[in-house]
């Protein structure tokens, strides 16, 4: 850090901070979420599509080498966590009951 860098220094976010900043994001557009902390694993974001509830997907927040990526249920990479809006755009259009 430069010393013109001093005030500036971003704050780290945790793994929950991150999945409650789309959660924020995907519950203002009116899909269902739900935290969800489970016991010795990783917490995860609970989406639900309320015009279809069967319509769901638990998304993640790791960190790898190249920083914090949300992540689908099933490992994949869906958008880095930085891009809160972008990964709410690719559930929510997952998630939706017309294309």
């Amino acid at each position: 850090m430069t010393p013109d860098d001093a005030g500036a220094a971003t704050p780290v976010k945790t793994r929950i901070e991150h999945l409650e900043e789309l959660g924020d994001e995907l519950l203002g557009r009116g899909l269902r979420v739900r935290l969800i902390v489970p016991r010795g694993q990783a917490p995860c974001l609970h989406v639900t599509n309320p015009d279809a509830p069967v319509l769901t997907e638990n998304i993640l927040a790791e960190q790898d080498a190249d920083g914090w990526w949300y992540r689908w249920s099933w490992g994949e990479r869906l958008a880095p966590a930085g891009s809160v809006v972008a990964a709410a755009d690719l559930v929510q259009r997952v998630l939706a009951t017309q294309t």
